[in-house]
Formats: C-alpha cells, structure tokens, sequence
C-alpha cells in the first residue's frame, strides 16, 4: 500500500498541527531551495517515507497528509545552498528538528555526524547522514482539560517572587514521594507547595524548562548544563524534569503542576532563553534553525557571515529583526501562555530580543508586539536587563509595564551589611526602588525587581561565609564566575562553629532578607535562602547536577524559615512602601510620605547622607502602602549596637532582626530611646495598627 500523498495545505500555523483528520505542516525558511518531511516508526529509529513539501507561500513551506496523526514522528531536510561565507549552511545530510516541535523524541549525543561542515575542510559540508541519531519532534493532540483553571494575575504590589530549580528544589525533599522527586509532578506535591504557602510566596520564577542540550565541553567532563540555559526546543518542555507519573506527557504533567500551583494562588513565571540556541558557533552541529535558515534565523557579521554575533557569550545570537523569527518567539510565549497557562516570563540576557542594527532601542519591534497583544501583555513580563554586546548594560532603559532585575540593589545592599562600605544615602536610594534610576524615565517603583541573592552567584549563607569562590568541580581552575567576595566570610572561610561568627553571619542574612522584603519595589528570594542552603562556595554550579545545587531540608534551619514567613506576612500586611514615587510633601494631616531621621531623631540633612562614619538612620514612613498608620523603620548597619531616639507616639515592634524569628514585644512611647543591636533592622508602626502577623 502507497503511503498517502501530501496534499499542498496551508502556511499557517507554523509547526505540525493535527486538526482530526491529518496533520499540516508547515517550516519557515526564505532561502532554502526545497523542504521535505521525513517520517519515521513510533521509535524514531527507521525512516518510512520521505516527501517533498508540496507548497511555497511567503518564504512558508508547507503540505498536508491526510490520515496522518498525534504519535506521528518527524523530522526535516532542507535543500540549499552550502555558501557559508554568504550565511547558507544548507546541508540536506542533516535531519533537522522542527523549531516549533511539541515533543522530541530522542536522546541527543554528541555525534560527529551532527556537524554541517566537513571536519577537515570546513569550506565543505558534511555528507555523512545524522537521521538514526538526530532529535526528531512527534505531532501531539494539544487537547487538555484545564477544568476551569485561570491565571491569578496576582497584583504586582502583592507579588513575592521564589526563584527555584524544578529539580533542585525538591530532589532531596523527605516529603515529597521518592518517584517524584525532581519533577514537574514533585513540585506540584503537597510537601512542596505546603513550603511556598507557609512563607507566602505569590509566585515561583522556574530556571529554564525548555528542551535544552548540554554543551559538548560539559559532557567530555562529565558534566551536565544543570541549569538549562541553552535551548532547543522553545515548544517543548524538557522531558528529563518529568516524572511519567501517572502516564502523563511532560506536556500534561507540566500543566498539572501549573493547575495546582494556581490552585494555591501560586503563580508561574519561565525563565525563557530567546536570545540564542544551542547550536553554538560556525564549530556547532547542525540540529535546527542553522540547518533550515541560517541566514534569517542568526545575526550575521555583515562583513563575515561565515561566523556569528555573540552578544549572548554563547556563540550565537538569533535575530529578532527577522520577522519570522520574532513570530517564533511571540508564538513560544503565546504558547506558554495560552495552552500552558503559565503567568509571566523571565527573559534571560533581554537587551538581545530589542538589538535593532545600531544597538538597543526601547522601541524595538518585539516590545512593541508584546504592548498590544491581547494575552501576554497582561502577564508579568521580567527582563535581565543586560547581553555581553555593546552597551548591554540597560538597567532601567526597558519599557513601562517592564520589571526589571535591579543588580544595583544587589551589590549597594551587599557591599552596606557585608563590607561595611557605601553610605546611608545609598542605601536609601535602593530601599525607594531605585528612584535614581527608574523614577526619571517614568516607570513605576514596582518595576524594581530587588534581590541580593539569584542562581547565578553565591546562595546567602555562602555570601557570609566565603570570601573566595570555590569552583573546582566545575572543571575550568576555579576561573569561572564572579571574583573575589570581599570581606564576607566574617573571619572564617567557609562552615564554623564559633558562636560568634554563627550569630553575625545569622544576623546579616536576616538583615539582608529584611531589606529585599521590605524595600519599595518586587522582592525576590532564591529558594533554599531561606532556610540556609549552602554550594559550598561555589558561585558558579550552572554544571552541578548534584549534592551541590539540589536543596538539603534535611538540614533546614527552622528559625531562619519561620523569620522569612514573618517578613512576608509583614510586608504583605503592611506594604511598608506604596507603588507610587514620594514626594516629600506632607499630607492633608501634616505627614511627610518619608522623613529620614538621625539616631537622635532630628531629620537628616545634606552631606549626612554622604558621610562615611555614620551607617545608623531611621525612615518615618507617613503613608505607608497599606498599613493605616505610619510605620518607622530603624536601620543599623554598623557592628556596634546604637541607641536611637524615636519619634513621639505610642509604637509597637513589629520586627526585630536582631532575634533568629524577628519576633518583638517591645512598647515604646517616643520621644524615647532604643537600643537597636548591630546589623539589624526593626520595624514599628503606631498602635492601633490592626495588623496581624504570625505567632512562629
């Protein structure tokens, strides 16, 4: 019997996609000369037919087989030129992985015969053929019984981020069922999300779940890319973070965990890699996007487009100037989105997807696209505001509506309570959402995401215990990552048991969560912080699938844990800062929206804020976010204890980090003195506050 025969079908949508009765195809490619599907057993190891895509509309190629169906396995050939000095890498050797694949069948090993280029004479292609080893995408039934979930579309002043690991997070977790642990289906596990509510958690931040490969120098050291950023497959959710459990897809089992986690008012931001693919360089294989359009897909030096633009430091860049590839990108996040129901992105190395030809441009076509659509413009859209290209560093410069990872928070906050260096002035700076920074170019206190701690980086506990890294086992002569941590290890590198050094090191992670929690702008935490989870020192463990990255809760410091739910609960309570710039000016009842305070409760003024030898203030917050009276927050971040004098009123601590839960009882009616311990914040509002915090 005939195979049947492909009928011409239409353009769109682009991928596979079976409608009940076969299955339409349908590959973007502008300077290929001729496409052809290539369909193989349920295993993917034997090809039955091969069959030219019969049509050609719009630089589309496209065809329908009838009878066809989900389980169907596939993979594709582009016919074109080999002129890699003009940036065609047409090598129809190659079985090629459709850019919008669903689901991949395949374990991808580094084979020479995934390379384009002959290895000896790399002016010539390769003419060995890859198919029995090439990753190849099967047609799925995208159908799912979402039994009315919705996205939360959690206000943004409500918003505590947790970014985690899927795997990490609960690969050592005692109560999550073994068969699920380091899963979708473990996350979605009651031990799991038990954790995240008691701590208050809005929304969990997952380091990258596309389809990724680990690169060719991690796995001849037997490592692997732990972290994931470097995709393949922008449709398709890594199938190794899967559990089978129950049957399901990694598809389904991805959704599940997406249904229950909104079913505890949790919400789910990707960590989304769109800045380039995990073909590499002119020395990558050929999987993909260089095989179907290398010319379109990746920016090109215009003067040598034998090689590629590296602004990702990764080898390539896609090109987000090429219509079709900015459609594939909006239609991955629609697809995240709208049949994955997941409620934000984390656009990793972001300036990338608005590089123009002369560098970023706030109005690049991408964000323009995003502003109108109908869907994804009302979910939570967080950019790494930095590439490796020229003037990468754009914290700030995003669009209004954008948040932003605020690395300037990072290291002001870092270098106050650790190195003792910066000024009250700028600590006040990044407490106000970076006003500095955001304010005049008219976005929203809000758009600050703050953070002192994220995957990329010590966790807190190592960034007070170590002022050297420790990253031998990541195989490259401890060189990677960040340098020197100065001043951080308290005087003893790495664990201790002296008392003293365990009291401070637990008084600057306290006071440093403090500052995250409560400052004006997003928080953000990474998971594992909050209970004091160490990698040893190793600051860099993009590579460590392992003991080091993988949270340890057999060791879970309880205090710290009860603490961090007691500052979530406070700031959502209190909302010590309201989304909106402060003025200065007083209210209809004579309050300043911020008064900055010194230790003897006058105001500050002029060089104070400059000076070096003075790191204890106050702020007298007259109208707090949502707390219905003015709250005072005491800052000390030198080691001495300082006595301050508090403003006249009747008020009552609501923290003291200075105590490992940062409960307080105190009572104090001002003008009065206090004593605030060294390294430490506490919070106060007037009584009859009406506010309720947990007992922990």
């Amino acid at each position: 019997m005939n195979p049947p025969t492909l009928q011409r079908g239409h353009p769109w949508p682009l991928g596979a996609h079976w409608d009940g009765q076969g299955v339409n195809f349908a590959v973007f490619s502008a300077h290929a000369q001729r496409v052809e599907l290539c369909v193989f057993d349920a295993e993917g190891r034997h090809e039955l037919a091969r069959h030219v895509l019969p049509a050609h509309s719009h630089d589309v190629w496209h065809g329908y087989l009838p009878g066809a169906g989900p389980g169907l396995v596939y993979g594709l050939r582009a016919h074109g030129a080999w002129r890699p000095e003009r940036g065609h890498r047409f090598n129809p050797h190659k079985l090629l992985l459709d850019p919008y694949a669903r689901e991949v069948v395949g374990r991808f090993d580094w084979r020479p015969e995934h390379g384009g280029a002959d290895p000896q004479h790399g002016g010539h292609m390769d003419g060995r053929d890859n198919a029995t080893h090439a990753l190849k995408a099967r047609v799925v039934d995208e159908r799912y019984d979402w039994r009315g979930d919705r996205h939360p579309h959690i206000p943004i002043e409500q918003t505590v981020i947790c970014e985690l690991h899927v795997k990490g997070f609960t690969m050592r977790h005692p109560g999550v069922p073994a068969a699920l642990r380091g899963t979708y289906a473990g996350l979605a596990s009651d031990a799991a999300i038990a954790h995240l509510q008691r701590l208050g958690v809005t929304a969990v931040e997952l380091l990258p779940v596309h389809l990724h490969l680990d690169e060719h120098r991690l796995v001849q050291m037997g490592l692997t890319n732990y972290w994931g950023y470097n995709t393949l497959g922008f449709f398709c959710p890594d199938p190794r973070l899967a559990s089978g459990h129950g049957g399901l897809s990694p598809r389904d089992e991805f959704r599940a965990m997406v249904a229950k986690l909104h079913e505890h008012g949790i919400e789910v931001i990707l960590d989304v890699v769109y800045n380039h693919t995990a073909e590499g360089d002119e020395h990558g294989p050929t999987l993909s996007f260089r095989g179907l359009d290398n010319a379109s897909y990746y920016r090109l030096p215009p003067h040598a487009k034998a090689h590629y633009d590296n602004y990702a430091g990764c080898g390539n860049t896609l090109d987000l100037r090429h219509p079709r590839v900015l459609q594939m990108v909006l239609d991955s996040l629609r697809f995240w989105a709208g049949e994955m129901h997941v409620d934000g992105f984390r656009f990793d190395l972001a300036p990338v997807l608005g590089r123009g030809d002369h560098g970023f441009d706030r109005h690049a076509p991408f964000f323009t696209a995003l502003a109108q659509d109908p869907l994804l413009s009302r979910l939570k859209m967080i950019a790494e505001p930095w590439d490796v290209g020229p003037g990468g560093y754009q914290v700030g410069g995003f669009p209004g509506g954008w948040l932003e990872w605020n690395d300037r928070y990072r290291d002001t906050m870092r270098a106050f309570w650790i190195e003792g260096s910066h000024t009250r002035g700028d600590f006040a700076q990044r407490l106000c959402a970076s006003s500095d920074i955001f304010q005049p170019r008219g976005r929203a206190p809000f758009e600050s995401v703050n953070y002192v701690v994220s995957h990329d980086g010590y966790t807190l506990l190592d960034l007070v215990s170590y002022a050297h890294k420790h990253n031998e086992a990541n195989g490259e002569h401890n060189r990677d990552g960040h340098g020197h941590n100065h001043n951080a290890n308290c005087g003893v590198e790495g664990p201790s048991d002296d008392p003293q050094v365990v009291a401070l090191r637990g008084r600057l992670r306290r006071a440093l969560l403090a500052s995250t929690l409560l400052s004006q702008g997003t928080p953000m935490f990474a998971a594992g912080d909050e209970f004091g989870h160490t990698q040893g020192g190793n600051n860099n463990p993009y590579c460590q699938d392992n003991g080091t990255t993988w949270l340890d809760w057999s060791r879970a410091d309880a205090d710290l844990i009860a603490f961090t739910a007691r500052l979530i609960a406070l700031r959502q309570a209190a909302l010590p800062f309201a989304n909106r710039w402060y003025d200065g000016l007083p209210d209809r009842h004579g309050l300043q929206d911020v008064t900055w305070l010194r230790v003897d409760g006058s105001e500050l003024h002029g060089d104070e804020w400059r000076r070096p030898d003075g790191r204890a203030f106050g702020c007298l917050i007259g109208r707090p976010g949502a707390c219905p009276v003015p709250m005072l927050l005491l800052v000390n971040g030198d080691a001495p204890a300082v006595e301050f004098t508090l403003p006249a009123g009747a008020w009552q601590a609501l923290l003291d980090t200075g105590d490992p839960r940062g409960r307080s009882d105190r009572h104090v009616r001002g003008p009065a003195p206090l004593t605030v311990g060294g390294r430490s914040i506490m919070v106060f509002a007037l009584e009859g506050h009406g506010l309720r915090l947990p007992e922990n």
